[in-house]
């Protein structure tokens, strides 16, 4: 009998509610802290429905993460607000619609949409458009600052007639301030969540090493992934799957995903799925052909080690600058040794002419939640310096963040073919040497961190140690 896709052996979701009412107070907390509005309302409107051009299907529903934070709740066309002072949540989900059930059966009800979310009152939107009594009665009894985020919010809404004479004063950046500022830091739900999502992907990422001697096509490996992310309760993906075989890999997000793979030395699959809107975000690398070549391997354990050597600094309070300048350091080191850097050269001459910026390009990293690129990372993408432009997070890492670990050394002919040609970096590569190692494409090696006081945890689960790899690609 054949094995179930599904793996009945991997740990079960975290369960429990989403706790918005947590977070929708801890926000409210931050903006009061950091010199907002003490009281008020905070007002959000979750992803509306929407139509497909030039057809009469919807599109993909993905829940704005802001509003997802306050809520937990997965719903299309709905809204939420905050009554600061009372700490009372209010959910406005659809009303019945006749036409609607035709096509998809019943909606969430409003009792039903209180059991299973976080939230104090549920209310139908009909009620709401209408300027009810719902969102007057919020306003009516307190200072009316009203805390939307622009471009996100119905403004007509707070002029209707009903609320006119309380004359609600409208904030349009309190409220994506504190949601973003207090979505860095995680409280023990989302670390379940994020821990469940990795679980899932390094199995996943596992079924790929098992595949890989089977597949033809990168399109095939992608599909494995998906698959069986699917198949064990992840349906979303995190991001588009990277799955680039040979120089391929020296494509930071390389997109084509659909070249033979005959021929090659590696293959890069960087990919994650979402778990309830929670993401991973994974990459390994390995041999097409179950076997490290000598300048694969050398690269391979190189970019390893940089990630160790930088796991080794993650810990609450430190200035993630330094940890991605040790990475910069690693990689000055290593290429040193190999002979692609000259060896007349020291590392502190080397890190001075920027030459590892064209084999190491972008940052170490960057806080992983409900985005991939998780927001609250401060980046300064018009930084002068060429080793930190690309640096997704900058200041210091608090306790409970979670950040991506994610070193890589890639060989791209463009621009460093044609500065070589121009003269450029003349006393710093040696070009002879670095003929050698062109077919590696790139090598990155990715997991996500889980920052602690004193220390962390990495959550992704599936193994990266060169042996490992071999053998998992080998015994299938």
């Amino acid at each position: 009998m054949s094995r179930p896709i599904a793996n009945p052996d991997l740990p079960s979701p975290p369960s429990g509610k989403y706790p918005a009412k947590a977070h929708a107070k801890r926000v409210a907390q931050w903006i009061a802290d950091n010199g907002g509005p003490k009281s008020g309302v905070i007002y959000l409107e979750g992803q509306t429905t929407r139509m497909t051009e030039d057809d009469d299907t919807a599109t993909q529903f993905r829940q704005r993460r802001h509003f997802y934070y306050l809520t937990g709740c997965d719903l299309p066309d709905c809204s939420f607000a905050y009554d600061i002072a009372a700490e009372k949540s209010t959910l406005w989900i659809p009303p019945v619609d006749p036409e609607y059930v035709m096509w998809a059966g019943m909606p969430l009800l409003p009792k039903e949409a209180k059991d299973r979310y976080d939230i104090g009152y549920v209310h139908t939107t009909d009620e709401l458009r209408a300027g009810g009594k719902s969102i007057a009665g919020l306003i009516s009894t307190q200072q009316t600052v009203i805390m939307a985020i622009r471009d996100r919010a119905d403004l007509a809404l707070f002029h209707a007639e009903k609320l006119k004479k309380y004359e609600p004063k409208l904030d349009f950046d309190w409220a994506r301030k504190g949601i973003e500022a207090c979505r860095v830091v995680k409280d023990g739900h989302e670390i379940a969540m994020i821990r469940h999502a990795n679980i899932v992907s390094s199995y996943a990422h596992e079924q790929i090493l098992a595949s890989v001697k089977r597949a033809k096509n990168e399109r095939e490996l992608n599909a494995v992934f998906v698959m069986h992310c699917h198949a064990n309760g992840c349906k979303e993906q995190a991001y588009g799957c990277i799955c680039a075989s040979g120089t391929n890999a020296s494509t930071l997000h390389y997109v084509h995903n659909d070249m033979p793979l005959e021929g090659r030395l590696n293959l890069l699959i960087d990919a994650g799925c979402e778990y309830e809107c929670y993401c991973s975000d994974i990459t390994r690398t390995f041999p097409l052909n179950g076997g490290f070549t000598k300048e694969s391997r050398e690269v391979y354990e190189l970019v390893l080690q940089m990630q160790t050597e930088c796991m080794g600094m993650i810990k609450a309070g430190v200035k993630w600058e330094d940890v991605h300048f040790k990475a910069h350091t690693v990689a000055a080191e290593g290429l040193r040794s190999l002979g692609i850097l000259s060896k007349d050269l020291s590392t502190e001459e080397i890190l001075a002419s920027k030459v590892t910026t064209r084999f190491f390009p972008h940052g170490l990293g960057h806080y992983l939640g409900m985005d991939t690129h998780d927001v609250g990372g401060n980046a300064n993408y018009d930084d002068p310096d060429e080793m930190f432009k690309y640096l997704r997070v900058r200041g210091t890492l608090p306790a409970n963040s979670v950040i991506t670990n994610e070193p890589g050394i890639y060989f791209r002919k463009f621009p460093l073919e044609q500065e070589l040609a121009d003269g450029k970096w003349r006393e710093v590569i040696d070009e002879a040497v670095l003929e050698r190692y062109w077919n590696v494409g790139g090598v990155r090696i990715e997991d996500d961190i889980w920052v602690k006081e004193g220390g962390c945890e990495n959550l992704t689960t599936v193994k990266s140690g060169p042996e490992y790899i071999e053998a998992a690609v080998n015994n299938g």
